[in-house]
């Protein structure tokens, strides 16, 4: 499969209930808006980023279970769902502009969320979990609402079956197949940038995958901050 393969996808190519009943054994949440952003995601995302979204909401729900993080008493289930459901929306055709894939994704969530009538404050809610969830060290002193979609993502690509209760990730696996998607995740980012360099700032994670998987030369701090001519590390002994 191409890197265009994985990232572009219509609904045929997601086969499955529109309302997403076929996960029932997982409790995902039932509310109208819940079902719209799940048919939403499954229409315009590929198959590897529909189970990835899916997954993200299940390891992020296990991850405020290990901290002792409660649904209903300490984070609106409801926004943490929205929040990874939508969280890679940057990485559709669709949703893909000119800026970072995270902010991208977070404005076509906004767009999304609007359009289906949410107050300005819920959706600011969802767009701060997305355009953060790579932010590592930043994100996790954000309410559990945005803290728990990175944790969720970063269980799901980087996490171990050990990370989650016995049994758990075989069952999910079964129902949400991965289709290699830390892969297929990394070259639909880095494909993005070489299209569009401004995806890719330096010190991002765009920016790291892309001089991973290319090999090009990045500048370094001092090359960056040197380049305006104030000499920073002239006469400099540290």
């Amino acid at each position: 499969m191409t890197t265009q393969q994985s990232t572009h996808a219509t609904a045929e190519h997601v086969p499955g209930d529109s309302t997403g009943t076929e996960f029932a054994e997982f409790g995902l949440p039932e509310s109208e808006l819940a079902r719209e952003a799940l048919r939403y995601t499954r229409g315009i995302a590929s198959p590897m980023l529909f189970h990835h979204s899916i997954r993200t909401y299940l390891y992020g729900r296990c991850a405020g279970e290990a901290r002792g993080v409660v649904p209903g008493r300490d984070y609106d289930d409801e926004l943490l769902f929205l929040g990874c459901m939508l969280h890679d929306l940057g990485l559709t055709e669709e949703g893909n502009g000119e800026q970072r894939f995270e902010v991208d994704g977070a404005d076509l969530a906004a767009e999304f969320l609007t359009g289906q009538g949410v107050s300005p404050e819920r959706v600011d809610v969802v767009w701060d979990a997305i355009a953060l969830h790579t932010s590592e060290g930043i994100v996790s002193r954000k309410r559990p609402e945005i803290a728990l979609v990175s944790a969720g993502a970063r269980l799901d690509v980087a996490g171990s079956a050990g990370d989650l209760p016995p049994g758990y990730a075989d069952r999910v696996h079964a129902a949400l197949p991965r289709l290699h998607t830390a892969a297929a995740l990394r070259d639909a980012i880095v494909a993005q940038a070489l299209v569009s360099p401004g995806k890719a700032p330096l010190f991002s994670l765009p920016g790291d995958l892309v001089r991973e998987r290319t090999g090009a030369a990045r500048p370094t701090w001092e090359q960056i901050t040197q380049a305006p001519g104030w000499n920073d590390f002239a006469g400099y002994g540290g």
